[in-house]
């Protein structure tokens, strides 16, 4: 018991049931604890672009092989998409297989438009340009307004072409590469400083959520939410596990050692949140840094695996509740739409909506005012999406590096198997061409 009162996933389990106890037992209490939940993932955010520019930069560098990083590259867009129309399909076949909006009966016209006001401008934004406009938005005006804003994906694109620049200067380029590094290894320490806060994160988070929703506002669309939990969970234990199982891991092994991010993810509804601490203990298992870097931060915008299933399981449910009916071609539009408009979903506010109203708008049999039937339980089904998203990206990390050989499977091993140390507070990791030392963990003597 002490070991779990001392250890991070314990403080942040505590956390966990103590804000939903303040959120029922003290609700106007609980939701002026936001702040601390708001703090900590701004606090994650503030090293998230440099921390990326780092990881990536000095993995490339340390490749020394541009071939081997554009293959990894290219296996990654190519393994998102395939999983994201599976996912897709998912959300499609259990909508209709289930039928969860059949029966409502919604009356459009008694729907409050005004709460889908903001929503609506953002969803215009993000399909007014088209794919060719998105693919312009990847190009920072300036590389210095890529880090102000924040933006994973300009950084990412900056960080590719200074990596491959510093690995064709060779030697003269390996006094940069070093100082990159151990920049790289100063913000993981400044990001194992910042991860003990997460208890008090967790703790905010979770009471506001509770005072101001409660648990009622389940009861309406519980059969949606259900459906959409069994949906992620499906996705998550039989497709990710079979590419787990493919790439030679345990899908479950690898859910308990990334347990202490998930436990934050799940009370933050934020996958932003441990994006730094995940790095690292991909780094830790082995998996090579230009690997991780290249991966995780593109999928948190083309991977999205349960946000994918939320799309298309919503828009049926709209249409099902509204009694729309909707033809052969709909579909097949809903998920070409959602191909395109799921990749524009990170950093966007309201991202779940936002996609959703800009799939629905290329859809007008659908009444696009139905999202208010969701706008409700949207918070429950956050909790799934960056659960499943996380997950999937952890998942896509590690068959992508056993596909190309970019991880030190003993090492792997170990560390899922409990037999290695974890290095998580930014220890240099071995590369994953020299299998590092296993350190044996003191067994305890209780």
């Amino acid at each position: 018991m002490r070991r779990f009162v001392r250890s991070l996933f314990g403080q942040v389990v505590i956390a966990l049931i103590l804000g939903v106890l303040a959120g029922l037992l003290a609700p106007e209490w609980a939701v002026k604890l936001k702040p601390l939940g708001d703090g900590f993932i701004k606090l994650i955010k503030m090293i998230i672009p440099i921390l990326v520019f780092c990881v990536v930069v000095h993995g490339i560098a340390g490749a020394g092989d541009l071939k081997r990083v554009g293959r990894v590259g290219v296996k990654a867009l190519i393994y998102f998409e395939v999983l994201t129309t599976i996912a897709l399909g998912m959300g499609l076949v259990l909508a209709f297989v289930f039928e969860p909006g059949v029966g409502m009966n919604v009356d459009t016209s008694k729907l409050d438009a005004s709460a889908m006001a903001a929503y609506a401008s953002n969803a215009d934004k993000l399909t007014s340009g088209g794919t060719v406009d998105f693919l312009m938005k990847l190009i920072p005006t300036t590389v210095v307004e890529a880090f102000a804003k924040g933006d994973v994906l300009q950084v990412l694109l900056f960080a590719v072409l200074f990596g491959c620049a510093l690995t064709m200067l060779g030697e003269r380029g390996k006094p940069v590469s070093e100082l990159v590094d151990t920049l790289s290894m100063a913000l993981f320490k400044v990001m194992g400083i910042i991860i003990k806060l997460a208890p008090l994160g967790v703790l905010g988070a979770i009471s506001f959520t509770v005072g101001q929703y409660g648990i009622g506002s389940l009861k309406q669309l519980g059969m949606l939410v259900a459906l959409f939990y069994v949906s992620v969970l499906i996705f998550v234990f039989v497709v990710l596990g079979l590419v787990m199982r493919l790439s030679g891991f345990s899908l479950i092994k690898l859910l308990r050692y990334l347990r202490e991010e998930l436990t934050i993810v799940f009370a933050t509804t934020s996958s932003d949140s441990v994006l730094p601490q995940i790095m690292a203990k991909l780094r830790n298992m082995g998996v090579r840094d230009s690997t991780v870097g290249l991966v995780i931060p593109t999928g948190y915008s083309f991977n999205l695996d349960a946000f994918s299933i939320y799309i298309t399981l919503a828009a049926v449910f709209i249409a099902q509740a509204t009694n729309t009916p909707i033809s052969m071609s709909d579909l097949l539009t809903i998920l070409a739409i959602a191909l395109v408009t799921s990749k524009g979903a990170h950093g966007v506010p309201g991202s779940a909506i936002v996609v959703l109203a800009a799939t629905l708008h290329a859809i007008p049999a659908i009444p696009a005012i139905g999202l208010v039937l969701v706008l409700s339980v949207d918070w429950f089904m956050g909790i799934a999406r960056a659960l499943g998203n996380l997950i999937g990206n952890c998942v896509a990390t590690v068959a992508i590096a056993a596909w190309e050989g970019d991880i030190d499977r003993e090492r792997a091993h170990a560390v899922l198997d409990g037999r290695a140390e974890p290095r998580t507070e930014n220890e240099e990791p071995a590369s994953a061409m020299v299998p590092p030392a296993i350190v044996p963990i003191p067994q305890s003597s209780h």
